[in-house]
């Protein structure tokens, strides 16, 4: 056994898991166990169910086991670093991969965690030696970058992790790359056993037919920031926020960072306090304007798509949707910031501005994950139009229409 498995055996941690999170782990390793070693599985747990928590246990495990090392594989390098921490926090000593890395200590190391863009680098280069690797881990596994990385990994167990099994390319479905899926706790479950709070939604009906697609399949931002940035729209917000989360501290999502820094501006001027962050922000202002967002009961934090991932502030009341998405896994996401629990914080509110609740449905409604798995396209077509939704809509009608034709609703 190595001096690093000894370590982890010998180390304890404060780390308790429940008892779905134990299960999980028990079913994951029985695949293991039983699959052959190039099996490729996947797992999904809802947003907030703990997922790392879950993957951090398994390390621990598995090199406390096997005489093979392990290597978890992110999308973006704050998650790299937080699961870094995580895998600390559980024992198991790693190294972060990154493109300023020395690798020349690789070898006293059984646990590799690495951002995908900068391990397909490094492997090409032949910098990182991946010959004992049996266990490849890979957090948000619907991304359809890590799938490149497959082919150096051909004789290795691969376990992806998500909360929503649905690819976000439709030409690349997930069970072209996974052979099974596990499914794990529902939200309702999560929700009635105190582990996610629930939600409050209030849904706008949205006139969205301006809005254009783009070659991903999803809204386009520029056709997304002439509807959002528009003064009636950046009203429509401020009006949606005072009735449903006055003085509760908010996170909006918005397609597009033009849109956001006009949403920072109109709350600002209408006396709200609101930040607004995005990716070209520097690391000290990003650390800067998240403390003061965890520090201001009250505070309102305006933004992109920068914090659906890896993003974890429990004191959110209210979850602002200032955008629509064709994406279920984003709609997903961005609803999920909001989900955490607390000691005093039970429910949350969601402020739906893009007529996702209709498209979708409820955040947290039964979908049948290995049917989404199994036959993608068929879920993907039956996703309501905007057509479709908006003909279901009821218009307030004017006084003077009223009183002209005094039997209509």
């Amino acid at each position: 056994m190595s001096q690093n498995n000894q370590a982890i055996q010998e180390k304890k941690t404060d780390k308790e898991l429940y008892d779905y999170q134990q299960g999980a782990i028990n079913k994951i390793f029985e695949k293991f166990d039983t699959a052959p070693d190039d099996y490729h599985l996947l797992y999904q747990l809802p947003t907030g169910g703990g997922k790392t928590v879950i993957f951090s246990e398994m390390v621990r495990q598995y090199l406390k086991n096997h005489n093979k090392k392990v290597l978890v594989m992110t999308h973006r390098i704050e998650l790299c670093n937080q699961t870094s921490k995580m895998l600390t926090s559980f024992g198991v000593t790693n190294k972060v991969v990154s493109s300023k890395a020395n690798l020349d200590d690789q070898a006293d190391y059984s646990c590799f965690v690495a951002m995908v863009e900068t391990l397909n680098n490094r492997l090409n280069d032949d910098k990182l030696d991946i010959s004992d690797v049996g266990l490849v881990i890979i957090d948000e596994a619907h991304y359809n970058s890590f799938t490149k990385l497959f082919k150096f990994f051909e004789n290795s167990f691969i376990l992806g992790v998500t909360a929503t099994p649905l690819s976000s390319n439709k030409e690349l479905p997930m069970k072209g790359n996974y052979d099974e899926l596990i499914t794990g706790e529902t939200i309702e479950n999560l929700i009635e056993n105190e582990f996610l709070a629930r939600a409050e939604t209030y849904a706008y009906d949205m006139g969205l037919t301006s809005l254009e697609v783009g070659s991903n399949g999803d809204y386009t931002v520029k056709s997304s920031e002439d509807l959002y940035s528009s003064p009636a729209m950046l009203q429509k917000t401020i009006d949606a926020y005072k009735k449903h989360s006055l003085g509760k501290k908010t996170l909006i999502f918005n397609n597009g960072i033009n849109t956001s820094i006009s949403v920072y501006y109109a709350f600002r001027e209408a006396g709200i306090p609101i930040m607004h962050l995005d990716n070209t922000a520097t690391k000290k202002q990003r650390k800067q304007i998240l403390d003061w967002f965890h520090e201001t009961p009250n505070a309102v934090l305006t933004s992109v798509s920068i914090l659906t991932t890896g993003f974890d502030e429990p004191t959110i009341d209210t979850i602002i949707l200032n955008r629509a998405t064709k994406s279920l896994t984003l709609y997903y996401q961005m609803v999920g910031r909001g989900s955490r629990i607390l000691n005093n914080k039970s429910k949350f509110t969601i402020i739906d501005l893009g007529n996702n609740l209709y498209r979708f449905g409820p955040w947290g409604a039964d979908l049948d994950w290995q049917l989404i798995f199994k036959s993608p396209n068929w879920y993907a077509d039956r996703i309501k139009s905007d057509e479709a939704i908006e003909a279901n809509f009821k218009h307030d009608l004017s006084d003077d229409i009223k009183d002209e034709f005094p039997k209509s609703e």
